[in-house]
């Protein structure tokens, strides 16, 4: 188990019945959590502070009831990192996943260590967690995703983190057929970072099932490593792929590499004293 720490600017108040009562530097925030399946221990519900909370039982859809205004955009910032969010419309998201930031430090503490230039892809990158971190470490990045609004904020994130002027490319596109186009044109990158989503649709309609396409498109991004590979970061959020699994998947990719690998999940400190939850993540670190 990692546990992201060091966040000021960030922390989850209290749990139960399915919800997470967070603050968002000064945003405080009531979000549906599936894995929280214990009693609360405080009226979550009529939190003082409360600015806003998101409604998945509503007549008309997924919504966020507003008690108190939001701003249309708001910051946290963490080491030095400063990151965008918003209100996603339909979605409970913010546009951050606070408890990547265990990773974020381990890459970083590898890409310094290597003390050599480090390359990056960074595949369904989102809104670019991952990105600055390698970015301020000083690796340069790509950064691939299929949404124009998320690859968007990636570049407002690196303006207010200072790192604009750093070698990144934004490149909006499916990250399969990215990968395919890298494979044919000869790109190698010494690092890869992937946080797939469980499902979703490719370029002709086609489903995505993460459990179905995880292990085939490992192999298909293998192909991209240089000859001196640095590590190959695996994020899930999907229920099904536990530590382990992922552990599986890098040992028999990776097995003929100099190398460890480790899974584990990924966890937040609450004020209630309890960690909760937030995925795993499967790491290989090349020797």
């Amino acid at each position: 188990m990692k546990q992201a720490t060091d966040w000021k600017d960030y922390e989850i108040i209290a749990t139960g019945n399915g919800l997470k009562l967070e603050r968002w530097s000064d945003v405080y925030l009531l979000r549906p959590d599936p894995q929280i399946i214990w009693d609360e221990r405080m009226d979550m519900y009529h939190f003082p502070k409360l600015n806003a909370r998101y409604n998945a039982f509503g007549m008309v859809g997924e919504k966020w009831d507003i008690i108190r205004p939001v701003p249309d955009e708001f910051t946290v910032s963490r080491k030095g990192l400063t990151f965008s969010l918003k209100l996603m419309k339909g979605f409970k998201h913010t546009g951050l996943f606070p408890e990547q930031a265990a990773n974020w430090d381990e890459m970083q503490r590898m890409i310094r260590a290597a003390n050599r230039p480090i390359k990056v892809l960074n595949l369904f990158a989102y809104t670019g967690g991952a990105t600055m971190a390698c970015l301020q470490a000083g690796a340069s990045v790509t950064h691939v995703d299929a949404a124009q609004s998320m690859v968007q904020r990636a570049k407002r994130n690196a303006e207010l983190s200072s790192l604009a002027d750093k070698p990144c490319r934004y490149i909006i596109d499916d990250c399969v057929k990215f990968v395919n186009r890298e494979i044919r044109r000869g790109n190698v990158y010494d690092a890869i970072i992937m946080d797939p989503p469980s499902f979703g649709r490719g370029p002709n309609g086609e489903l995505w099932k993460l459990e179905d396409k995880l292990f085939e498109f490992i192999q298909t991004t293998k192909q991209v490593l240089s000859d001196k590979p640095l590590f190959y970061l695996i994020n899930s959020y999907t229920t099904g792929l536990q530590p382990t699994v992922i552990d599986n998947l890098l040992k028999i990719t990776f097995g003929n590499y100099k190398g460890e690998s480790e899974a584990y999940e990924l966890t937040l400190p609450t004020r209630e004293g309890i960690a909760l939850p937030c995925g795993c993540s499967g790491l290989y670190r090349f020797e």
